[in-house]
Formats: C-alpha cells, structure tokens, sequence
C-alpha cells in the first residue's frame, strides 16, 4: 500500500542547494574584485575562531583592507587551484595552502607594517571545553562573587548551578559561599565543560585571541613565508565558533 503523503516528514532546516550554490557564486566574485583591488594576499590562521574578534579586525582595517573567513574550498576557488585557473599567476599556491582554520586578509599596506599590527593584537577571552588552563584558578574562602567584584556576589538563586558545577558551596545570609578555598582548575588541565561554565560565571578569561600571519602573496615578490609569529593562547583543543567553516565570508 502506498504511503500517504500526508504521512511525509518535511525538515523544516533543509538548505536549498541553488541557493547556497548562488551564495558560494557571490562570494567566489566578491573575491576576485578584491584580487584586483589589493596588492598584498595574506594567509592568516586561528586556533580557535571569535566572531566577535574577526569583527574588530575588520572594523580596524575597514577602507584598508578586506578579511575573508569561511570555507577553505571556496575561497580556493576564488584564487584558483591550478595554474590554468588562477585568477593571477602564483594564486594556485595560496589556494592549495587555504587548509583549517584559515582566512584570507586582502590589503596594499606594507608587509611589515601589517605583520607588526597583527603582532600587536590581541583580544582576551573565556576559555572553551578542551582549552588549556594557562594557569591556576583559585577561590578564596567567603562569598563567592561575580568578576572578582566584592560588591556583586552570586544571588541565592544561583546556589544549585555552583554546586552542579562542582563548588562545594552553602549559603551564608542568603549568600553562595565556601568554607574553604577550592580549585576550579589548574595550569595544564584540560578544561571540562563544567570548568569553562563556571570561569565565564565568575569572570575569569583564560583564553588569547590571536591571528597568526602564514605568509602573504605578491605579483612582485610571489609566496613569502612569516616565521616565529605567536600562536593563539588557551585555545588549544577547542572547537571554534564556526566549525563547519560558515562564518561571514567578507565585511559589508
């Protein structure tokens, strides 16, 4: 007996793929007009993408440069993969080195000006599940407060979630305390789920944010190679914001 199309199950997050293929179009096109507006092609990398960090490097490089971040295959698209389909002669090795967490920083600026701003910045952050603790994390004895602010501790309502989070907490006048100091963690731990929830509630940003420079491309000088640039800090093992690579692709 034939089902009832009634019976059909429509999903209402399926993606229409002309759509997304004329999105992918867009974005490969915004590319090759920014190819032929700047002289400089930049790799950048990240260990563990902020949305909210790219948005301030953009905001900082707004009329001076243009930043791509999303998936590697199209932006190698963009370039061209081979040398029958670059876009300049020398883009097919940019292309085939887009893999990870990478993007691509588009300006006319001078090499060394960029890489000593992107040296520079840096953005502090929470730490996420699987970070490194890039230090030890101690809670006094007494009340347990917000941002290290003695004028805001936890309201009492808050007391179940720090003991669900691992705090061997009690109330004291209405107020979530420890009898005695407790770890939250310790340098070199590989951070818990419970561990990242508990900093971000007390205010304790472990992470670093930083791009690392890869190399830059030049019709004059072709690939050059930036060594001994710093890696992120408290972001390793962490799964970034974007992890199927769909962040925004350019600034508006």
């Amino acid at each position: 007996m034939p089902k009832s199309k009634k019976a059909k199950v429509v999903s209402l997050t399926k993606t229409d793929k002309r759509a997304t293929k004329a999105a992918k179009g867009v974005q490969i096109e915004d590319i090759k007009a920014n190819l032929d507006t700047w002289k400089y092609v930049w790799i950048f990398a990240v260990g563990n993408m902020r949305n909210s960090a790219l948005k301030d490097v953009r905001q900082a490089w707004k009329g001076s440069g243009r930043v791509f971040f999303g998936r590697s295959k199209v932006m190698a698209k963009a370039l061209g993969t081979t040398p029958e389909e670059e876009h300049k002669p020398g883009l097919n090795v940019v292309a085939r080195k887009l893999n990870g967490q990478v993007g691509l920083f588009l300006t006319s600026d001078p090499p060394d000006e960029v890489i000593s701003w992107f040296e520079s910045f840096s953005k502090p952050d929470f730490a996420r599940s699987g970070n490194v603790a890039s230090q030890d994390v101690v809670l006094p004895a007494g009340p347990i407060v917000m941002y290290n602010d003695p004028a805001s501790p936890f309201p009492s309502t808050m007391e179940p979630q720090l003991r669900k989070l691992g705090l061997s907490t009690r109330l004291i006048k209405g107020v979530p305390s420890l009898e005695n100091p407790q770890v939250v963690c310790k340098k070199g731990d590989k951070l818990t789920p419970e561990q990242t929830q508990l900093l971000k509630l007390i205010g304790h940003r472990l992470a670093v944010f930083r791009m690392r420079l890869v190399g830059h491309w030049s019709e004059d000088d072709g690939w050059v190679e930036v060594e001994g640039f710093p890696e992120d800090e408290g972001n390793v093992g962490a799964e970034s914001e974007d992890d199927d690579g769909n962040a925004d692709m350019g600034d508006d």
